[in-house]
């Protein structure tokens, strides 16, 4: 990062972007990228490149898009979306085309493109079966609308499945996908799809304050992650298995092992709730997040180790016997 060459990307000019932007985009099998902050502006730009104002995407009920962007999309794009309840982050083609508007009748939003998610962060880092992403997308072109991927940890997706990610993003139009997260970048995200879309979404990028000059110091890693730190995604796997299997052993812990695919691991208490757990697991030195009242995540990633996993089940057997 430090020696990276360097130039203004807003002007287009920074030859560690412009290099990574090429990297992302034949690695996800896309004409062309463009280098964001953040996986949410990312999402963002694939609602308002995807929609109108007063028109409507489809999105699972448990999507980051509907749930954790600050109503982006009807904030700031003026699109509103419909959320579809699933059990575990796959919406089939039949819930698909129930949710897509009627085109004739003008009390409704015209459905304008399908959101998806994978890895499915809210159902617990599940993948989605390659022949469901591929029938989920078809269905929507089918009946004439765009489909956007929430790959942020698509490569997670990609190890888990044991193909390129390309394969993973080929039956969506637009993908976003993050170079943080298990990647290990410091900050950073890619949209991905055809010259003509990743053209609206600079213009969308520049709109939102995304263009950050000389980003090449932060591209730099990207390149590194890309290259050196996909496959390794394999361990983190690994680990969070070992986590899952040793939770569900603990008294007071509810875990559904089947949902453990990749990365993450939620479970639930019975016996106290998520906050008094990972309060006393911060004092012990274990960090995870409360995501309701009795639910917790741990996330597996670079740095965390096998002897760190056993570490975190002691500390958990001691708070939960506390």
């Amino acid at each position: 990062m430090t020696t990276a060459p360097l130039g203004d990307d807003v002007m287009g000019d920074d030859p560690t972007v412009n290099r990574l932007e090429e990297v992302a985009a034949a690695r996800l099998g896309k004409e062309a990228s463009v280098f964001l902050p953040t996986g949410t502006m990312g999402n963002l730009i694939g609602v308002a490149v995807s929609a109108r104002t007063g028109e409507e995407v489809i999105a699972d009920a448990e999507a980051h898009v509907y749930l954790y962007e600050a109503a982006g999309a009807a904030a700031i794009a003026g699109v509103q979306i419909q959320p579809v309840a699933t059990t575990a982050g796959v919406m089939s083609p039949a819930q698909i085309e129930a949710a897509m508007r009627p085109r004739d009748d003008s009390h409704f939003a015209l459905t304008a493109a399908l959101f998806l998610e994978n890895t499915h962060n809210r159902h617990g880092g599940v993948v989605w079966p390659l022949e469901a992403l591929r029938a989920a997308a078809g269905i929507a072109h089918d009946q004439g609308i765009k489909v956007h991927l929430d790959g942020a940890r698509i490569f997670n997706a990609a190890v888990a499945l044991g193909v390129d990610a390309a394969e993973v993003a080929a039956p969506v139009d637009t993908v976003t996908f993050c170079i943080s997260k298990g990647l290990g970048c410091p900050a950073g995200s890619l949209f991905c799809g055809t010259r003509e879309t990743v053209e609206k979404a600079r213009r969308w990028r520049k709109r939102l304050g995304g263009g950050m000059r000389q980003t090449g110091v932060l591209a730099a890693a990207g390149l590194v992650a890309l290259d050196s730190m996909v496959d390794r995604l394999a361990e983190d796997h690994a680990n969070a298995r070992t986590l899952a299997e040793g939770l569900a052993e603990l008294p007071g812990v509810s875990c559904d092992l089947s949902r453990v695919q990749t990365n993450l691991v939620y479970f639930d208490l019975t016996k106290m709730s998520a906050a008094e757990f990972t309060d006393a697991c911060r004092r012990r030195g274990l960090l995870s997040e409360a995501s309701g009242r009795q639910r917790v995540r741990f996330v597996t990633h670079y740095g965390i180790t096998a002897a760190n996993v056993q570490a975190a089940l002691e500390i958990c057997e001691d708070v939960l016997s506390a």
